[in-house]
């Protein structure tokens, strides 16, 4: 919190994000659960004793009186060999639009195998439910209880997606680019359909949970090489922006979340006066050096990075060792917001190596010996 209001420390932050971050049980002897296996109990022990936790959670949600959904959405799991499928059918307008997902016991990833809007004719549909669909309460006790639990060990994050977000995930990559291209009045209407439940939600918890760091996540559908800067500015920074100020509005703080290509448009993000961004990736992932950011941006953003989840899991120790001193220095040198040290995802195989566990050991080890 120090951080994030620009007063001194004594070193920086140190987050494996999802580690530490997401809400896991490796008691739960489900064998999708990855997280239940004996390798993953270090990794697991590190991130809750030895870094600064951020715990991202979503506000709870509940459908409110008058939202149909279950008239027009009907979903079927089931579970194949090693995989676990669902189907999700959607009829309106003379249309059935089915969407099919998969998830294999040894990764903690999921797959969309079939998504749910394929043409613009299923866009015209989908743009035929009611809005009541959409709407849901939001309740933020849970997040207010997980915090008080975590005390001075770390903060409770608001962790949401953006329009841009919830209407890129509709389609495949391929489909999505070419609508957001060629059909800018439909796209609109999906993103303008989002918008009003989104921010009626980011308002009332912002309201209700005021203070906090927020995660908003979406903006990388709309940078290059998917889209240009011009529709960034029209899909994103219209509609993600008035979330920024709703949270900034209680005194919390919006963190942007943007993976690739950002350099063409960080004017834009900055548009939006955000309080920090991630993870900022270096080439060949994405295009900007740290050094550049913190030099550039680093006076009014939090930088929070950026270190590759792939140096963790495939760079020799002494390498890795050398990339993160420098991302270290990198962050912290000249004037700036603040700065934590922070991957850019996190494993999601069952097994954590040998490498792995001793590169997230350096992370802890080098920002104590640095500062101390």
């Amino acid at each position: 919190m120090a951080t994030l209001n620009g007063k001194p420390v004594d070193r920086p932050a140190v987050s494996f994000y999802e580690i530490g971050g997401f809400d896991v049980n490796p008691a739960d002897p489900d064998r999708f659960n990855i997280y239940n296996s004996p390798s993953w109990q270090p990794l697991l022990r590190l991130a809750e004793e030895e870094t600064d936790l951020i715990r991202m959670r979503a506000p709870e949600r509940r459908p409110v009186a008058h939202n149909d959904a279950s008239e027009f959405f009907k979903t079927e799991t089931w579970e194949e060999g090693d995989s676990r499928f669902s189907r999700t059918t959607c009829k309106e307008a003379g249309r059935t639009m089915t969407a099919l997902s998969r998830r294999d016991a040894a990764l903690d990833t999921t797959w969309e195998v079939e998504h749910l809007l394929k043409d613009v004719g299923d866009l015209r549909a989908y743009l035929e439910l009611p809005d009541s669909v959409e709407d849901y309460d939001v309740d933020v006790s849970k997040m207010a209880a997980e915090e008080a639990t975590l005390g001075e060990r770390g903060i409770v994050m608001v962790d949401v997606g953006d329009p841009i977000c919830q209407a890129a995930a509709l389609f495949s990559m391929a489909d999505y680019t070419v609508v957001a291209l060629t059909e800018p009045e439909l796209f609109h209407r999906l993103l303008q359909r989002f918008a009003r439940p989104i921010m009626e939600r980011t308002e009332r918890v912002a309201r209700e949970f005021p203070g906090h760091l927020w995660r908003i996540f979406g903006p990388e559908y709309a940078t290059p090489p998917y889209l240009p800067p011009r529709l960034f500015d029209e899909y994103v920074v219209r509609y993600t922006g008035p979330m920024v100020e709703a949270v900034q509005r209680y005194g919390g703080f919006a963190r942007i979340h943007c993976h690739g290509r950002i350099k063409e448009v960080m004017p834009l993000i900055m548009k939006m006066h955000p309080s920090g961004i991630d993870p900022i990736e270096p080439p060949h992932q994405g295009n900007v050096e740290l050094s550049y950011m913190r030099r550039e941006y680093g006076r009014d953003l939090v930088l929070f990075g950026n270190i590759e989840i792939t140096d963790i899991e495939n760079l020799d120790p002494s390498i890795f060792e050398a990339r993160c001193r420098q991302s270290i220095l990198d962050g912290t040198t000249g004037p700036g917001c603040g700065f934590v040290l922070m991957p850019s995802a996190s494993p999601y195989g069952r097994e954590i190596s040998r490498t792995t566990m001793a590169n997230y050991r350096t992370m802890v080890r080098l920002v104590r010996e640095m500062f101390a």
